[in-house]
Order: C-alpha cells, then sequence, then structure tokens
C-alpha cells in the first residue's frame, strides 16, 4: 500500500510538471536568446554563468534543508500521514512550485534583485525595507534552527562531521578543477563523486570526536564552529566552495532520494500508521492552520524566493532553465517530503520510535530502505543522517551569504569589503541563539530548533504568502492576469498569519514572541500596501454604490 501511494506522487508530479510547468513556461515567456543577469552583470563572484546541472545542483541543495523531512514527520505523527499527504501533493504543485518559478524568473526579469528589491520598483520604498527586515529575521531563524539541528547531528554521530568536513575539502577541489584548471565538469564529477560516497564510509571510520571548550557542552562547541564555517561561505568566491559544495553534495542527496525511491517500490512495505489521528495535536496544536506552518518546505516555503531571487538568478544562464530548476526543483523536494513521510507510514501508532526525535525517525527509515538492497542497517542509518546532515549544510552556507545580502542592501552597501562586516552582524543573532538556554512556553528548557522551529515555520510561509504578493503586484503591472498567483497567496496569508498569532499569544512577551509580534505587524503593513496597489478600497466603494443604486 505505500508503495502505490508513493506511485501516486510520482505521476502527480510528473504530469504537473508537463502540463502545469508547460503552462507557467508559455505564460512567462521564457526565451533562451534572452541574456541573464549572470552574463550582463558578470563579476567573478556573485553573478557566474553556471551549467544548468551545476546550477540546479546548488539551487536543490539550498533550498532541502531539514525542512521537506522533519516537518512531514512531525505533521504526520500529529495528525496522520494522509492531510499531510495531500498537502505535500496540492501544496507543491499549485503554490510552492509556482511560488519559486515566478520568484525566479521575475528576478531574472529584473537585473537579479531581491524579491525585496523588486517590492521597491513596483510597490514603494517603505515596502522595500519592510520586506528586508522580514526576509532579514526570517534567515535568522533558518540560520538557528539549521545550526542546531547540524550541531545536534555532529554530536549523535561524529562520522557524519568527519564525513562533512572532507565534503568542504573535496568542494574546494573541485571548484578549483572546473573554474581554475578548467577540467571538464564531466571528468571533475568522474573523480569528485566517487570521493564523495567513499567519504561517508571513512567517516564512520575515523568519526571526529571534539573536546567541547564552550561550557563543556559538545553541541555548543560544534554551533561556534558552524558559524566560522558560515562566515568563511558567505565571504568567499561563490564558485570556490558554495557552488562547487552544492552540486557535490546534491549527488548524495539524489543518492538519498533514489534509495528512497527505489527501497519504496520494491520493498513492499505495509502501512500501519493510521491516515487521520485527529483535528487537534496534544503537541502542536490543531491542524488548521499549524498542518500548513509545520510541513514547511515540503510544500512551500518563503525561503526558497530569497535563493531563487537571491543567488539562482544570478547564475542562470538561460532563461528557459528557470522551469527545471525553479519548478521542477520544487517538485522533486516535494517527492523529498512524499519519501519522508513514507517513513511514518510504516510505524506503528504505539512503535517506542515515534518518540524519539525526527533525525532518528528518519535514518531509521533510510535503513530500512536499504536495506532491500542488501545494506547494512548501520551504513544505511548512517548515509541517511549524513545526507539529512548535508541537506542542512547546504542551507546553513546559502542563507548566511543571502542574509549577508539583505544586510548589505538595507544600508546599501555596495563595496565588496563590506561582505565581512555584513556577515559578522548576521551570524551574532543566531549565535546568542545557539548558545543560550530557550524555554518553552510552560518555561522547560528545550533544544533551540525544536523552540524556534514552530516560528520559524509560520514566519517563513508568510514570507512564502508576501512573496506571492509582489509578483502579483509585478503582474498586474504588466497587465497579465494574477488569478493563479491570488489564490494561492490568499490562502498562505491567511493560513499563516493565524499560526503566527496563536504562536505570539503563547510565547507573549518573551524573545520569540516579541519578534514574532512585530513580524507580524510587518506583514500586516505590507498587505495594506498591496490592497492599495490593487485599488480595492475603490472596487469595494463602486460594489457598494451598485448595490444602493438597485
Amino acid at each position: 500500500m505505500v508503495t502505490i501511494i508513493f506511485i501516486t506522487a510520482c505521476f502527480l508530479f510528473s504530469l504537473a510538471y508537463w502540463k502545469y510547468g508547460g503552462f507557467l513556461a508559455r505564460f512567462f515567456d521564457l526565451n533562451k536568446k534572452n541574456l541573464t543577469p549572470s552574463q550582463t552583470l558578470y563579476d567573478g563572484v556573485d553573478f557566474v554563468p553556471s551549467p544548468a546541472p551545476v546550477l540546479f545542483g546548488h539551487h536543490f541543495s539550498s533550498i532541502a534543508g531539514a525542512g521537506p523531512v522533519l516537518g512531514p514527520i512531525i505533521a504526520g505523527l500529529a495528525f496522520g500521514w494522509l492531510p499531510v499527504w495531500l498537502w505535500i501533493i496540492i501544496g507543491a504543485i499549485f503554490i510552492g512550485g509556482v511560488h519559486d518559478f515566478s520568484n525566479l524568473v521575475i528576478s531574472i526579469r529584473n537585473r537579479g534583485k531581491s524579491i525585496a528589491e523588486i517590492a521597491r520598483l513596483y510597490m514603494s520604498q517603505r515596502a522595500y525595507r519592510l520586506m528586508l527586515v522580514f526576509i532579514w529575521f526570517t534567515l535568522i531563524y533558518v540560520l538557528t534552527v539549521f545550526a542546531d539541528l547540524t550541531a545536534t547531528t555532529f554530536k549523535a554521530d561524529a562520522g557524519v562531521a568527519t564525513s562533512s568536513i572532507l565534503f568542504m575539502i573535496l568542494a574546494v577541489g573541485f571548484g578549483m578543477a572546473i573554474y581554475r584548471f578548467k577540467i571538464k565538469i564531466s571528468l571533475a564529477s568522474l573523480i569528485f563523486v566517487p570521493l564523495i560516497f567513499l567519504s561517508v564510509w571513512l567517516g564512520q571510520e575515523w568519526p571526529l570526536k571534539i573536546t567541547p571548550v564552550f561550557g563543556g557542552d559538545v553541541t555548543k562547541t560544534w554551533s561556534i564552529l558552524l558559524m566560522i564555517y558560515c562566515f568563511m561561505a558567505s565571504v568567499m568566491p561563490v564558485w570556490m566552495l558554495l557552488q562547487p559544495r552544492d552540486y557535490l553534495s546534491s549527488f548524495l542527496l539524489y543518492g538519498s532520494i533514489l534509495g528512497g525511491f527505489c527501497g519504496i517500490l520494491l520493498g513492499g512495505f505495509s502501512l500501519k500508521y493510521p491516515a487521520f489521528t485527529g483535528w487537534v495535536s496534544p503537541e502542536i496544536g490543531p491542524m488548521f492552520p499549524i498542518l500548513f506552518v509545520t510541513v514547511a518546505c515540503g510544500a512551500i516555503s518563503g525561503f526558497h524566493s530569497i535563493v531563487a531571487s537571491g543567488t539562482s538568478s544570478k547564475q542562470i544562464k538561460e532563461e528557459t532553465h528557470a522551469l527545471p530548476i525553479g519548478y521542477g526543483g520544487m517538485l522533486i523536494e516535494g517527492l523529498v517530503a512524499v519519501i519522508a513521510l513514507s517513513v511514518i507510514m510504516m510505524l506503528d501508532f504505539n512503535d517506542p520510535l515515534t518518540k524519539k526525535v525526527p533525525l532518528a525517525i528518519y535514518g531509521n527509515g533510510m535503513a530500512k530502505f536499504l536495506s532491500v538492497f542488501g545494506v547494512p542497517e548501520k551504513f544505511g542509518m548512517s548515509f541517511g543522517v549524513l545526507a539529512l546532515a548535508t541537506f542542512i549544510l547546504t542551507t546553513l552556507d546559502t542563507t548566511t551569504r543571502l542574509a549577508r545580502y539583505i544586510f548589505q542592501e538595507f544600508f546599501n552597501w555596495n563595496n565588496k569589503n563590506y561582505r565581512y562586516f555584513s556577515t559578522f552582524i548576521t551570524l551574532s543573532l543566531p549565535t546568542i541563539f545557539v548558545l543560550i538556554n530557550l524555554k518553552d512556553a510552560s518555561g522547560n528548557i528545550v533544544p533551540a530548533w525544536k523552540i524556534i522551529w514552530p516560528i520559524f515555520g509560520a514566519t517563513n510561509q508568510l514570507l512564502a504568502g508576501l512573496a506571492l504578493m509582489v509578483v502579483a503586484v509585478w503582474l498586474k503591472k504588466k497587465g497579465k492576469p494574477i488569478w493563479f498567483v491570488v489564490l494561492p497567496m490568499v490562502f498562505m496569508v491567511a493560513m499563516t498569519s493565524y499560526a503566527l498569532f496563536i504562536l505570539v499569544c503563547q510565547y507573549k512577551l518573551s524573545v520569540l514572541g516579541i519578534i514574532g509580534g512585530s513580524l507580524l505587524l510587518l506583514a500586516i503593513i505590507l498587505i495594506v500596501e498591496a490592497i492599495e496597489i490593487f485599488q480595492a478600497k475603490e472596487y469595494f466603494k463602486q460594489f457598494l454604490h451598485f448595490k444602493g443604486g438597485k
């Protein structure tokens, strides 16, 4: 039964790419003859024309963080697999895919500008400043959640830490090989990709166990080291570390997807977990609206608009590549979410594993999938955890660079040398968050990622609604139909605003509550401004006048 459900998801995603994706490509009139920002604004640091496979690897690795794995697992345990499966399918095809693709295209058409800069061009200076603040704080949440998750992973499995460090070394070597020594990508891939999988084995043979130097806590020590890595990744040229690391890491991600894909198809696993467990979860709250912010990146993510308009639009070589990179990338992330949800489907409702952290649940599921091919359980578990850690790491370094862009934009710092100070300021807040002890609404000390995840999800998904709002304004200014953008926009803004309001009421005057409330206020101001642009008041007055005349 798990196999049938999975095949159905694959069929729907494939159909959506050719049909709905084809509609989007025609609607936006993609043309390979149009020059892209990477060609007209080439600088060798941020604007670099990239082959489609390389850029897809960077884009997909950047957007596919822990969200499409952890979100579906958390929501599936809370509400059952069916509502989560339906939201992943519908959300990825009609909302998330449209969101990612349209943000990438309008950024390409506007000299690689970020979604906030586009808000300034087509809305107002105030909208631009508010969007920058909203995006920057969203990225701070992303950095905090994923840094803490990565540090926790490294503490739990030191072999994963070793493999991750080997990845970084291989990435620099790959970047030098193709950009400095001009080795063909195909030849370089034949050399470096096998080394990636070798590093998985080496990591388990030589686990890196470090001595805690901050408060006697290994997790906090790893957090500091990760922040140092993020700093380096942000200021180095994109071709040297970020782009090649994402490209190489994507093969590990593809391997995990392929392993899960084939394991589900051939494993014959039984469907055990309930399809629906109730409208309200004692752990995370009511299904409406919490489901839509918990699943997060598996269906739609505001973070994707920042990646699409922040780095991918600056590296895309041909306009027509936007369809596989933007829309196709979101559908594959939806497939990752379905694979993660399949892990829940195989569990009994009272299985002790359901009480463990999502990381352990996912690793156990990947071990089962790979066992179909005779892979030892220990290696399968490590491979699954490493793949998830790779998802997270690639999001960390990309997020830091994006947050640096936003900070420089806000203060109009165009000089490249400002990237060092901007990165330092950007990393200060998440460093503080991961080093202090955070408490939940009941006053209990909990891991940073766990307490921030609900706020992150609500803020991130609300950003997606606001990004769709900017797309709708851009389309309106161009005189194009906007219905396929406005409907998803209204739904996302309504659901996520409600979720953020619930969370703000829960955390009250705590740091998280104050930040969440401030972001909700910023969003309301932006929405009001968009309504004014659409002249909704005039239409409403005309409607009242018409009714009164009758």
